[in-house]
């Protein structure tokens, strides 16, 4: 896939049709866009695709996969944009990037989330408005001690500086023209914290909804929940953020 570059080095898909895809998840006529952040879920892909709703086209981010994720994502009638730098917050901005419709969600592709959820973030959307979706874990092996303690750390620190979130949430919904004039710069796992901190300084609500948060997929691995160390990696990402 041919890209530019703007003028802060970031790689710019030249369009979405450069993605690929086909109609069965919107395609050209897709009314809302879901960024899929991937690295290595080619055994999620299958059934996260298969529950987006209709009109909504999936626009997965690979990046850096070694599992063929890329083709099963083609294959189940995703569209598929590379993104050769590591990192959670690069993956996104080249995904938002690559989308076209008015809104985007962006959700983890991991099959710990429900794809069928996405509309009733989509509702509240507005202009001004990030919808965060707050988790609800269905099994306490959803969501590892670990990570939500993390987790709930970084949400206080957001409450103190008036961002009103319990959860730093693994899916979001949002105006895409809105979302880039953010201008988020972070590319690593800082990339949802920055974009609640500068939502919040923009004067825009954030409104969280809850969002049931199952096991990830079997033969796949959390970069962040997976292990002590990687959600304290998170968290140092995060921390440099704030």
């Amino acid at each position: 896939m041919d890209d530019d570059r703007d003028e802060n080095g970031e790689r710019v898909p030249t369009g979405p049709a450069d993605a690929g895809g086909d109609d069965r998840h919107g395609g050209e006529s897709a009314t809302v866009d879901v960024v899929l952040p991937c690295l290595n879920e080619a055994a999620a892909l299958p059934r996260v695709l298969a529950r987006l709703p209709a009109g909504y086209r999936a626009l997965v981010v690979d990046n850096g996969s070694t599992d063929g994720s890329a083709s099963v994502a083609r294959d189940h009638g995703a569209a598929v944009v590379t993104e050769v730098r590591p990192g959670y917050g690069a993956a996104v901005h080249t995904g938002l990037l690559a989308a076209s419709a008015d809104i985007v969600c962006v959700m983890d592709a991991d099959g710990s989330l429900d794809a069928a959820l996405l509309p009733d973030l989509v509702a509240v959307v507005t202009p001004d408005r990030l919808v965060v979706g707050a988790r609800r874990p269905v099994t306490a092996a959803a969501w590892p001690w670990h990570a939500r303690a993390g987790n709930r750390m970084i949400a206080a620190v957001l409450r103190r500086r008036g961002v009103p979130v319990t959860d730093l949430g693994p899916v979001r919904a949002a105006h895409r023209a809105s979302l880039l004039q953010l201008d988020v710069r972070d590319r690593a796992f800082g990339y949802p914290l920055e974009v609640l901190l500068r939502a919040a300084e923009a004067g825009w609500s954030v409104v969280e909804r809850p969002v049931d948060y199952h096991e990830r997929a079997a033969g796949t691995r959390s970069k962040v929940t997976g292990s002590v160390r990687g959600t304290w990696r998170a968290v140092r990402d995060m921390a440099r953020v704030l």
